[in-house]
């Protein structure tokens, strides 16, 4: 069967979930046992996004293969529980690069090189190629930014262009606001915003709406009338309490069924093994059963969740299969450098430091280390979060007074993190960390860590510049630190753990491989640490 082609794109605002509904759609397509995997287009000119600021993009996620892609990658993987490539990846500047380098090479020679066709060319064959040579079934292409958008104006006309030559079925994830001065849904933005797609030669198959409650019938009808679409193909999109539940409820609206008459495949059947199996996880995850807990989380980038939304469904994943009732307490750092942290941290029944860069909030969060280790609270670190647990071990426990990494302090006596000497050279930033899948060898049988993975060698995502300095891991295990996993080579520090109590941090983002069918093994181990200390209180 030739590969057929879903493009999801945005209208009216950013933010209404795109990469939820292409990873729900995904998920529906995987569970009638098809083959399909996605592709993201981003417009920005970055070649990946690994040197944008948090703040402005959410979280920088990172596959197998090194490369650091958009945030929505992760929800990618969560819902169909496989590791992706980065040639599910198009950049704006992925394609001006290609562009150019092919231009210089000759390739165009006599030609004036425009955005179209050759542009939209070139995207269009990677689409093609990319269905090709993993012999997919379906792909599902999300469009990032917003309909009318100078970004990512090429990309639509190579997906109208594409369309003429393949099976594409466009879906339009749209936004009904409700006017609370009324109290009334109003249609009449996705009514313009559809005509703009109209006007680029493009009409969606399906609408899809988000909404703060259920969709009126009323809009229902008006949208079909002014949209062409009957009403059956107007779905609605609520807010829901878990993004996970969205399957299911486009399932509901039959969108399943009338998608695949759209590619004309209506007699294929759904696999109900598979949609039991996600709908027993999913209701895990919501039915926030047992004790409450509470976890702070305690970051640099707090202010936007999107930041840390790894670590944030990683720690639901791990809940719902403990049956765990989770609250989860955001914290800025900084604010721990300015209050008596007994004020802010009491009560919370674990704590999670987890990465960033740079010096601000550093000692807040070394604050909050201290706290935890001291009043035996269990921890879970991330990368930096281990980078800091080192640290306030030097200083509180070993004496080493002013212990710091050198990136935070350059002329620190005792430089307990250091940059890897692999990075001694580099010049550019973007994609020259330690990035990616490493092997890490767990030594001691005793620990939280072996206990967690159930096996020696191990392997996490990382993305680093800095690790704990060789030359004080005597000291640190002198004083009790345990250096419990390491690389297979014995050359880098992966996981250290506390004396005492649950105390355990990884140079890894355990965080970026949990999924809601599989759980991140140390985020069950932190979670079920916190669970049974709870019962015992």
């Amino acid at each position: 069967m030739p590969a057929k082609f879903v493009v999801v794109l945005g209208s009216i605002m950013s933010g209404l979930g795109k990469g939820v509904v292409s990873s729900s759609i995904m998920k529906i397509l995987d569970m009638y046992d098809f083959k399909v995997l996605p592709i993201k287009f981003d417009g920005y000119l970055n070649y990946d996004c690994g040197t944008m600021n948090p703040y402005r993009h959410g979280e920088v996620f990172v596959l197998d293969d090194k490369g650091e892609v958009d945030m929505d990658f992760g929800t990618y993987e969560r819902f169909l529980n496989r590791s992706l490539t980065s040639s599910s990846s198009i950049t704006g500047g992925k394609l001006f690069g290609s562009i150019i380098e092919k231009e210089r090479k000759g390739e165009y020679l006599g030609e004036d090189v425009q955005v179209i066709p050759h542009l939209t060319n070139e995207i269009q064959e990677r689409v093609k190629d990319f269905a090709e040579k993993n012999k997919l079934d379906f792909v599902v292409i999300e469009v990032g930014g917003t309909v009318g958008d100078i970004e990512n104006g090429y990309f639509i006309e190579a997906m109208r262009q594409l369309s003429l030559k393949e099976k594409v079925v466009f879906v339009d994830v749209t936004y009904i606001p409700r006017l609370k001065t009324v109290g009334e849904q109003k249609s009449k933005p996705t009514q313009s915003a559809f005509r703009t797609l109209m006007g680029m030669g493009i009409i969606p198959q399906f609408l899809i709406c988000r909404t703060d409650g259920e969709m009126s019938d009323s809009i229902r009808k008006k949208l079909a009338m002014f949209t062409s679409l009957d009403e059956s193909r107007v779905i609605n999109d609520p807010d829901m309490d878990s993004p996970y539940q969205l399957p299911q409820y486009l399932i509901d609206q039959n969108f399943d069924k009338i998608l695949l008459q759209a590619f004309n495949l209506p007699k294929k059947k759904i696999n109900l093994e598979k949609l039991e199996k996600w709908k027993s996880n999913v209701d895990k995850i919501i039915s926030r059963d047992g004790k409450e807990v509470t976890i702070a989380v305690v970051g640099k980038y707090v202010e936007l969740k999107d930041s840390y939304v790894s670590v944030r469904e990683a720690l639901m994943h791990a809940a719902g299969k403990l049956s765990v009732n989770l609250n989860v307490k955001w914290i800025e750092s900084e604010s721990l450098e300015k209050s008596d942290p007994n004020s802010i941290l009491k009560g919370i029944n674990g704590l999670i430091v987890p990465g960033g860069f740079g010096k601000r909030g550093i000692e807040g969060m070394i604050t909050a280390i201290k706290y935890a280790r001291e009043k035996g609270i269990p921890y879970l670190g991330l990368c930096l979060g281990m980078q800091l647990m080192a640290v306030e071990f030097a200083r509180d426990v070993c004496n080493l007074k002013g212990a710091n990494s050198t990136e935070f302090d350059p002329d620190t006596k005792y430089n307990i993190i250091d940059i890897l000497p692999s990075q001694l050279s580099v010049k550019q930033k973007g994609g020259t960390m330690r990035l990616g899948a490493w092997d890490m060898l767990i030594k001691d049988r005793n620990s939280i860590a072996f206990s967690s993975y159930h096996k020696a060698v191990v392997s996490e995502r990382h993305r680093h510049r800095y690790e704990l300095n060789n030359k004080f891991r005597k000291i640190l295990q002198k004083n009790g630190l345990k250096i419990t996993a390491t690389t297979k080579d014995n050359n880098l520090v992966e996981i250290i753990e506390w004396p005492s109590g649950f105390g355990i941090a990884t140079q890894a983002h355990p965080e970026l491989k949990s999924r809601i069918e599989a759980p991140s093994p140390l985020f069950l181990s932190f979670l079920d640490a916190v669970k049974k200390q709870q019962l015992t209180i």
